[in-house]
């Protein structure tokens, strides 16, 4: 479910059954197309939405007062390396200025810890528990694995998951499914993401979610992806399974409403 309360599958890995997403949720040509740069694509993001939301006035209705592309004023204190930022990013040098004034009002210390993480998933899923999620999230976004996230890898992660290539966006999703960072994605650790996604989305996902759902949506998956059936899926085995299945591909426009 977006913020916006409308409904969407939640699962990185669409229908198991290969079932298309219903309509109006994917383009009618069935492939997989980069967003396009805009304001609309950037505030789909819960992450992009928490951070800017504090830095833009609202009229009486609650909306954003302006209709330019994240053109803020220029923030007064900008993070270090700003150009480095920009080129190893696809976000503009105004993007960056935004997401960093927003960042600095929501967390002065210049980083976010896992309990300001999870507050943010608990008010844009409410209608769900968005803990797990949110705990295995920040992992992924949390390179150095020292308990916080900095800017510079929470815009760099950002980048890779609203315009980064199809690749990009595999090997970053790999990696969140790879709960335990050995290199490679057992069953269960592929279960336990499922399970955290569908929790989150409560009662609102779509197709309306069983109690066995996620099981059952992670076996077809797993199977499909542990060529050599030896218990594991690599990143050669994920992102070559991915690449080749139609219903992965949509999926991935949809596994921004997630993040």
């Amino acid at each position: 479910m977006q913020a916006d309360g409308k409904v969407v599958d939640g699962s990185l890995l669409g229908d198991a059954n290969g079932v298309e997403p219903a309509p109006g949720r994917v383009k009618d040509s069935g492939k997989w197309q980069k967003p396009r740069f805009s304001r609309k694509a950037l505030m789909k993001c819960c992450l992009v939405k928490w951070i800017i939301s504090s830095t833009q006035p609202q009229d009486k209705e609650g909306a954003y007062s302006s209709d330019s592309d994240l053109e803020l004023s220029t923030v007064r204190h900008q993070p270090e390396g700003l150009d480095q930022l920009q080129a190893q990013t696809k976000f503009t040098r105004k993007e960056l200025q935004s997401l960093y004034r927003g960042f600095k009002n929501e967390c002065p210390s210049g980083m976010v810890d896992e309990e300001t993480f999870k507050t943010i998933y608990s008010q844009f899923f409410p209608q769900g528990d968005a803990t797990t999620y949110a705990h295995f999230l920040f992992n992924a976004f949390d390179i150095d694995r020292n308990g916080s996230i900095r800017f510079e890898d929470f815009v760099i992660g950002l980048s890779v998951l609203l315009r980064g290539s199809v690749t990009e966006k595999l090997n970053w999703a790999f990696n969140l499914y790879d709960i335990n960072k050995d290199g490679c994605i057992t069953k269960d650790e592929m279960l336990a993401i499922m399970t955290s996604i569908y929790d989150m989305m409560g009662r609102y996902t779509y197709p309306c979610v069983r109690d066995e759902a996620p099981s059952e949506h992670v076996d077809k998956f797993f199977q499909k992806m542990d060529k050599n059936r030896d218990g594991v899926v690599t990143i050669e085995e994920f992102i070559e399974t991915c690449q080749k299945d139609e219903n992965i591909m949509n999926s991935m426009q949809l596994f921004e409403n997630v993040i």
